[in-house]
């Protein structure tokens, strides 16, 4: 049997724009046997503007991220889920979903959990001005930390993974870090719902060390899954971490990681 490479998302799209800018779209081949996917020449230019698509420790640990760009009625199913098996996430906003749904920021915030900035207007970041950009992403911030002013807003991941070294460079400026994704599969699209063990399979049949893993929180299926998930990923060993861990992780020296792994 011929063997079918799978491109995530944008599959690699590589697309030329003005003054000689590109613009990528986050893609990659899907790894297998718990190996972490190809992601080819964006592993330099992700290192190169510390952002991040997995850990690349190699500990056991997973982290789980949410894209919220509208409401379904399924986030408060998965934030229950989450609190009941104490597990951490993040949760990706656009402004569309600050405006609308501001008692379930506060309550992802209230939770523990960290928010990130998707974008105010959900726009394709290769295609704005730095002035615009600085604009969409700060009127975001803002309006998450109105909700609650105690609110930290440091990570970024682009609309449809479009990206080009410009706007990873004008995020970094900010003080934001771009968070892209090694693990995820079609579960936006409302209506073609395939039952939580799809979900549930697509995820298990992906994982591997260090993943990040992207999923919708518009889908039922996803809500509906979560808990098979995180039990079942706990009995093979795997950790749920957040974001922060993950950068702490970066800031310590690798003697230190090391001792650390050599003392559990």
């Amino acid at each position: 049997m011929k063997k079918i490479v799978v491109m995530v998302m944008l599959c690699l799209l590589v697309i030329p724009m003005e003054a000689g800018a590109v613009s990528y779209g986050w893609g990659y081949k899907k790894g297998s046997n718990q190996q972490p996917p190809d992601v080819g020449m964006y592993k330099q230019i992700l290192e190169k503007h510390q952002s991040y698509y997995m850990d690349p420790s190699g500990d056991k640990h997973v982290y789980l991220t949410f894209d919220n760009g509208y409401e379904a009625g399924f986030t408060e199913q998965i934030l229950d889920v989450l609190q009941e098996k104490e597990v951490p996430a993040t949760f990706f906003l656009t402004g569309h979903y600050v405006n609308d749904q501001p008692e379930l920021v506060r309550r992802m915030l209230a939770d523990g959990h960290i928010v990130g900035n998707h974008s105010d207007g959900h726009l394709d970041f290769t295609e704005i001005s730095k002035e615009r950009f600085t604009k969409d992403v700060t009127d975001l911030t803002n309006k998450i930390k109105k909700l609650d002013d105690s609110a930290v807003v440091q990570y970024i991941r682009p609309p449809s993974g479009t990206f080009n070294e410009d706007s990873l460079s004008w995020a970094n400026e900010l003080g934001y870090t771009h968070i892209f994704w090694s693990l995820a599969f079609v579960d936006w699209n409302k209506g073609s719902e395939k039952g939580w063990k799809h979900a549930y399979e697509q995820v298990m049949n992906q994982i591997h060390p260090g993943a990040i893993i992207l999923m919708h929180t518009v889908s039922k299926d996803n809500a509906d899954a979560l808990e098979h998930l995180i039990e079942d990923l706990r009995e093979k060993g795997y950790q749920f971490k957040s974001l922060d861990d993950l950068m702490l992780k970066q800031m310590l020296p690798e003697e230190l990681i090391g001792f650390t792994k050599s003392t559990r």
